[in-house]
């Protein structure tokens, strides 16, 4: 910029020379001479200008440079004061600055956790009354579909006979045709000094098969032993086809098709079988309707939930081997290899062990819902109270028992033991002695749970003031 600025000078005043040279001697200057004096005029300015902008800019160049100086100063300043006034905070409060975070943080994460927790509660509280409004929208919802308008025809155990002349045919003999009455189908008979003849049988389908048989014998009046045998053997085929028949309705009115046939025969016999007089069937028809459309409403499987409804009570018709009816119920259901899904809901429709699927539960609780509607089930009050007290008295006639409470219609009994006669190791003796005294002596259906309780206390008072 130095060496053009010269030369634009040196230019300038060449042609200034030039001029007065011309004025001197009275010589004007041409048009093109006056433009380059004009130009050369214009840029020297141009050039001083821009000298001058030049010196400006070195000049606050150069006071931003001794300002930058300035606050680095002030920020070394700073940072030693922030370091000193650091030292003295953690020597007053005896902790070091990682300490202090530390504890900072503590507070913070204390502070977010109790306002977490407490949204979590609302939350909880927010889905379980939602949660609970929908269970009943689904449970009355599946109740609905439940309804059935199966007939059940309820087992008659008495005969009624037209004439005292037909009760001595049955007699036979010396009592040979009643004899051989009650050997051929497994009841007994009872006759009293009225018409009617009493059949008695812990097998429905055996006094059902005995009851039609004696019906037919007193239609046709030929009563003798042979009689009796071919009667009671076509019977017995006619019972067993009507049986198999009505397992089969009562498959196909679920959906079930393609069961192994022993199974359906077993079906059948809920026909002549009832729980606290309820018909099984209408029991297993409701609880798998309400079964299959609970599972459909919360996405459950509905093949599992519907063969687990239909098989869960299959133990209940089984005399012929010994158990409770669940464990009866899942050997015949390994035995005919059925899924283990279904197993399972069989073997804890009772709680007899914990849940291990959501069908599971399903069965469970479409068979309450299904047993314990108003008018499904009853049981005389006299009967009822009769064995409630005989399984309390059971338990309270033990040396050490304080008192005994029975629970769940007698499924359930609690024990409080006197804690100065009975020891820990004592109570567990005393409650396999009470188990095997109900086994032994107490009516009761399905399993008991005893619970026996050893309870100590002790309490002071202190002075008073």
């Amino acid at each position: 910029m130095g060496i053009l600025d010269a030369l634009v000078k040196a230019l300038v005043k060449e042609q200034e020379e030039e001029e007065k040279k011309r004025k001197r001697k009275g010589i004007k200057a041409t048009r093109e001479e006056e433009e380059e004096i004009k130009l050369a005029q214009e840029v020297a300015t141009r050039i001083a200008e821009l000298e001058r902008r030049k010196g400006a800019l070195e000049a606050r160049e150069k006071l931003l440079e001794e300002k930058e100086k300035e606050w680095e100063k002030k920020l070394t300043e700073v940072e030693e004061i922030k370091k000193n006034e650091i030292a003295r905070l953690e020597k007053i409060a005896g902790l070091t600055t990682e300490e202090a975070k530390k504890l900072i943080l503590e507070g913070i994460e204390k502070k977010l956790a109790e306002d977490i927790a407490r949204r979590i509660k609302e939350a909880e509280e927010e889905i379980k009354t939602k949660a609970e409004e929908k269970a009943k929208e689904i449970l009355i919802e599946a109740m609905q579909h439940g309804v059935t308008d199966y007939v059940a025809e309820y087992t008659v155990s008495t005969v009624h006979l037209a004439d005292e002349d037909i009760k001595g045919r049955i007699i036979g003999r010396e009592g040979r045709n009643i004899r051989t009455f009650e050997r051929a189908t497994g009841v007994e008979i009872e006759l009293d000094e009225s018409n009617d003849i009493t059949l008695s049988c812990f097998d429905s389908v055996r006094r059902e098969i005995a009851r039609r048989a004696l019906e037919k014998l007193v239609r046709d009046r030929r009563i003798t032993p042979a009689r009796i045998e071919e009667v009671v053997v076509r019977t017995r085929q006619e019972v067993e086809k009507i049986m198999f028949e009505e397992g089969q309705k009562l498959c196909h009115a679920v959906g079930v098709y393609r069961l192994h046939p022993e199974l359906i025969k077993l079906l059948g016999r809920f026909k002549f079988r009832f729980s606290y007089g309820q018909n099984m069937i209408v029991h297993t028809l409701e609880e798998t309707k309400i079964g299959v459309q609970m599972a459909y409403e919360v996405g459950a499987n509905v093949n599992v939930v519907r063969l687990g409804c239909l098989l869960h009570d299959i133990g209940k018709v089984v005399s012929e081997q010994e158990g409770t009816h669940v464990q009866i119920g899942v050997d015949l259901a390994r035995k005919y290899r059925l899924p283990e899904e279904v197993v399972a809901c069989i073997a804890e429709h009772h709680e007899d062990k914990p849940f291990s699927s959501a069908e599971s539960r399903i069965v469970w609780i479409a068979d309450a819902a299904s047993g314990s509607r108003p008018g499904a089930r009853y049981e005389a009050h006299e009967e009822y109270i009769q064995r409630i007290s005989q399984i309390e008295e059971i338990t309270r006639s033990f040396p050490g028992v304080q008192e005994a409470f029975a629970y769940q219609a007698g499924r359930d009994v609690r024990v409080l033991v006197k804690p100065e006669e009975i020891s820990d190791d004592q109570l567990v003796v005393l409650a396999q002695k009470i188990t095997s005294a109900l086994e032994e002596k107490a009516s009761y259906a399905g399993q008991i749970k005893v619970t026996c309780i050893r309870e100590t206390r002790v309490s002071e008072l202190t002075k008073a003031k």
